[in-house]
């Protein structure tokens, strides 16, 4: 359920192209919002599932996201042109973001402490694997139909999940622990993150992140199918970045206690800048297609850098919120995938047929985060020593 979201995505990249001849977009580079929309649908979500699970319960929650996310399948198979194509995956990834969600809450709800951990492995797992498998499904499933059979792939997985989830799950949250539905302790965590200067930071620093991600994302078609034309190795092309931020994940766990948090971040922000930075001259270097193997080198480091990032942030974001985490974890996922959003689109749509736009993207976006980090852990020392 909780992988539903990146399938979503991935498994879709291999039929841009033909999505964008096929509807007869006007740019090229417009194809990419067939991606954007589906991450502008999550930010929304995450605001949404939360206050209604613990109202309405864990499993009705995640059939709303479920039913929703087979109607986005639906509005994009059905689609002629690419108004309707966008509101297809907005729908999936509005839909995507309840299972998303919610999953953490119930698995919360039925385990705790070793088995909780075992459970959250497997999970882990399934995140990882998503990512480095999907694109090879996609590129199969074109072999067999046109670029709508990946979305009917999508469809029958949303209902054997569904059926699964109906028959087998029961729910896990007790009548006498429901609360009232109301939207006021989302409205005061917003609040409360606008006026913490750490938890600001942090939060506008993992979008910068996930923003570099969603740009490679969404501009990986162009970049490998048309500038470096792999073909139908674009999948193993692709899967690189998973690859290296599943390292990087493994290689937090040991370096994160020995650095800390806030200078792991830095450590890792620091050696990605200094990376995009020296690619960037690079690509200018060489009219904005430097050799495939320098590209893929870049990718490999920087997405290390970028996963060492992914698995300290949340923390550090949602330190300050203690004593309302749960709704704080959906404020600051909402802002830090809208800010995503925003940035990746920005990035993607300047590519110019080079690798340069993303170079310069990742350049800029690093060397950002090391700034506001700085500030961030001003505010973040300022914290501690009060508390």
């Amino acid at each position: 359920m909780m992988a539903l979201f990146a399938l979503s995505i991935d498994i879709v990249l291999p039929s841009l192209p033909q999505i964008a001849e096929q509807m007869g977009v006007a740019r090229a580079n417009d194809q990419q919002y067939v991606v954007s929309s589906v991450i502008l649908g999550m930010s929304l979500g995450q605001v949404f599932y939360g206050p209604v699970s613990d109202s309405r319960g864990r499993k009705a929650s995640i059939i709303v996201g479920l039913v929703i996310f087979g109607i986005g399948c639906v509005t994009s198979i059905l689609a002629t042109e690419i108004q309707e194509m966008l509101l297809g995956r907005f729908l999936q990834g509005f839909g995507a973001a309840g299972p998303r969600i919610v999953t953490l809450a119930l698995v919360r709800d039925q385990y705790q402490g070793r088995d909780m951990a075992r459970i959250m492995s497997i999970i882990v797992a399934a995140l990882m694997l998503g990512p480095l498998l999907a694109p090879f499904v996609g590129q199969g499933l074109l072999m067999i139909g046109d670029w709508r059979v990946p979305f009917v792939a999508l469809f029958a997985l949303d209902a054997a999940i569904l059926a699964w989830l109906v028959a087998r799950q029961p729910e896990t949250l007790p009548v006498d622990r429901r609360t009232r539905l109301s939207w006021r302790p989302f409205a005061a965590a917003a609040q409360e993150l606008c006026s913490s200067r750490a938890a600001l930071g942090y939060t506008v620093v993992g979008g910068m992140m996930f923003g570099q991600l969603f740009a490679y994302v969404s501009s990986a078609p162009q970049i490998f199918k048309e500038l470096y034309a792999v073909g139908a190795w674009f999948p193993l092309c692709f899967a690189v970045s998973a690859v290296s931020i599943a390292g990087a994940a493994s290689a937090n766990a040991r370096l994160v206690t020995r650095l800390g948090m806030q200078r792991l971040c830095l450590v890792a922000a620091t050696g990605e800048a200094a990376l995009s930075a020296f690619f960037l001259a690079v690509a200018c270097a060489t009219s904005g297609q430097p050799p495939l193997w320098s590209t893929m080198l870049f990718l490999l480091a920087a997405f290390f850098c970028i996963g060492i990032l992914f698995g300290n942030l949340n923390a550090l974001a949602l330190e300050p919120f203690g004593h309302v985490a749960g709704m704080a974890a959906g404020v600051v996922g909402s802002v830090m995938w809208f800010v995503a959003m925003a940035l990746a689109t920005l990035v993607g749509q300047s590519f110019d047929g080079t690798v340069v736009p993303l170079a310069a993207g990742f350049t800029i976006l690093s060397v950002a985060s090391v700034v506001t980090l700085r500030w961030a852990g001003e505010g973040r020392g300022h914290l501690v020593g009060h508390s």
